[in-house]
């Protein structure tokens, strides 16, 4: 399923507190009725499990509770809707994106085949998620006969249009797990933006950051262990890049090479093999046409915010991030191999420096409203792509007594 809206049976894995979180919470109310949900907590359970939950839908079962969403009523809905003054049941639609102009035939998700054609066609409605905009439902301004309406204000130019207040996230394909985009809309613009995450403290440390933070400890690490986490998390950034932009099968790649910098490949078969994709992105003009304009963000601003790393160097849109990333890609693929020791004061990762006031990734989710107020609706995703915060560092709390990069 692109977004929960599609989805009909929630399955939880693992801890059965994951049941009462708010997370679990936001994305059942994604998902409009019929539904149900099931827990599963060990493999031998599955084909029951997934049976059970089947038999409660076609038995039209009443869904179980869960604990009670994040946001309210007066913010908008996570991705499933408002509820209905006279039934109280979810309802949803869901909108082609539509960059207008890109075409039936189904290989409108492939920016390579237009750049081969030599010509750009409209970018108005990107289309994201499979075709859908990924959220279900708007804060009305008032009931009509029982049917929500829109709020209006006063746009840029001076019209009074519709307002429409949607959420994306917490749950969705290609999204920084656990973030909610509160935006507010005039027809395909967005008036406001506000970042909600949703993560759930965790004393292990973040994924991407293991290497430096290891090294902070005291722990040996060596360089190209570093460098080999650095290279599959910018290929990773780059994968989730490449999808939101309509690039199906350059996103592939991008995780077929992470998955092998992730199985200890050497340096000469990564090399090789991210050569031809930093090539393929850095020369695809259609993509550059896509993307160039989208959330600038100069370097004397992003060093206001606290921005560290690729979009600090960056120094400019979403383009540019790619641009920073795939050089990052071919820089420490070569040097996978490095056995030199890493030393505790190298604490730069994926997302910048690690060992600050803040975690890197919350200034970047700080950058967030402003790259998007003034943007159209399609580009949103692109923006919140091209600087992929990691919300697991936010997550991160150290045990009492440990080191903490």
């Amino acid at each position: 399923m692109a977004v929960p809206a599609e989805a009909d049976l929630l399955v939880i894995v693992g801890d059965r507190d994951a049941e009462e979180s708010d997370w679990v919470a936001n994305l059942w109310q994604a998902m409009p009725a019929p539904k149900s949900w099931v827990p599963l907590t060990t493999t031998e359970q599955v084909t029951e499990t997934l049976d059970r939950g089947l038999a409660e839908l076609r038995h039209g079962e009443p869904p179980r509770p869960v604990a009670a969403p994040v946001g309210g009523q007066g913010r908008g809905e996570p991705a499933g809707g408002p509820k209905t003054a006279q039934t109280g049941e979810h309802h949803h639609h869901q909108q082609p994106h539509g960059h207008s102009q890109h075409g039936a035939d189904g290989d409108h998700h492939n920016p390579e085949r237009h750049a081969d054609h030599g010509d750009h066609e409209s970018h108005n409605g990107h289309e994201m998620d499979g075709g859908h905009h990924g959220h279900a439902g708007h804060d009305m301004g008032g009931v009509v006969h029982g049917l929500p309406m829109a709020d209006r204000a006063d746009d840029r130019d001076g019209l009074r249009l519709d307002q429409l207040h949607v959420p994306l996230g917490p749950g969705l394909v290609d999204w920084p797990a656990g973030l909610i985009l509160r935006l507010t809309l005039q027809g395909d613009i967005v008036q406001q933006a506000g970042v909600e995450p949703l993560v759930p403290t965790s004393p292990h440390p973040p994924f991407w950051n293991e290497p430096w933070l290891r090294a902070a400890a005291g722990e040996r690490v060596t360089r190209g262990d570093a460098a080999r986490r650095l290279c599959a998390a910018h290929l990773d950034s780059l994968g989730r890049f490449f999808a939101v932009a309509g690039w199906a099968d350059m996103a592939a790649r991008a995780r077929h090479v992470r998955d092998r910098a992730l199985a200890r490949a050497d340096a000469t078969e990564l090399s090789t093999l991210v050569r031809p994709l930093i090539r393929k992105a850095e020369r695809s003009r259609t993509l550059r046409w896509m993307t160039t304009g989208l959330g600038p963000l100069p370097a004397e601003h992003a060093r206001h915010l606290g921005v560290t790393g690729p979009a600090l160097r960056a120094d400019g849109d979403a383009h540019s991030r790619m641009l920073v990333w795939l050089d990052a890609v071919g820089r420490s693929a070569a040097a996978c191999d490095d056995s030199g020791l890493l030393h505790g004061a190298e604490a730069v990762g994926s997302r910048g420096q690690i060992d600050g006031p803040a975690p890197p990734s919350q200034a970047l989710l700080d950058a967030l409203p402003g790259l998007l107020e003034g943007a159209e609706f399609a580009c949103a995703r692109i923006i919140v792509a091209s600087l992929d915060p990691d919300l697991d560092e936010l997550a991160h709390v150290p045990a009492a007594g440990a080191a903490h990069g």
